[in-house]
């Protein structure tokens, strides 16, 4: 996986471009009122953007713009792959929930590896937003940014779809499972 901190060669960006702007035509549903070229002006003068957008897509992610932040203007890219992204599976919450194992440790933890590509982890909002453009997490589940409140009592929210419904559930901080992962947001 391309670490989202180092830059990547022009061919790695041509290839992500292209690679962004075929899913973008094939989901026009998740963005009806956004130009692509709208998209490719604001990719191309975010090189650090681009790269979080090749780390998303190296870990399985398939991101794609779902909207815009009414205040800020910024385009948002979601991941939308139809199970929770494989190359971030595994994983407990954050770093406090990883230090607090003593034993069975995870590879990592999901808000460690979204800091690391340059990315956070959607929220319940977004994720039930997510969920109105197709239908995802069918097999997996997804850790969600959870509100600090919750996150000082040692839990942490997921969410999935099971019975036709979105669920959002809590759990343990530092538990993690084979299925479940996160999905990210990046604001470009």
């Amino acid at each position: 996986m391309e670490n989202a901190n180092n830059s990547i060669t022009e061919t790695e960006k041509q290839a992500q471009i292209a690679t962004l702007a075929m899913r973008f035509e094939k989901n026009k549903r998740r963005h009806a009122d956004i130009a692509w070229s709208d998209v490719l002006a604001r990719l191309q003068d975010a090189p650090a953007k681009l790269a979080s957008l090749a780390a998303m897509e190296g870990t399985g992610g398939e991101p794609d713009v779902v909207g815009r932040d009414p205040a800020s203007g910024e385009f948002l890219f979601f991941d939308c792959s139809a199970e929770t992204p494989e190359g971030r599976r595994a994983l407990c919450y954050d770093h406090a929930a990883f230090e607090s194992r003593k034993t069975a440790k995870p590879a990592g933890s999901a808000m460690d590896l979204a800091a690391e590509m340059g990315i956070e982890l959607l929220n319940e909002e977004q994720y039930r937003y997510l969920q109105t453009l197709g239908e995802f997490d069918l097999k997996t589940s997804s850790w969600l940014n959870t509100p600090a409140p919750m996150r000082k009592l040692d839990g942490a929210l997921f969410g999935d779809r099971r019975y036709d419904r979105v669920f959002v559930y809590h759990n343990s901080a530092p538990s993690y499972y084979g299925v479940r992962g996160f999905r990210g947001v990046l604001r470009v």
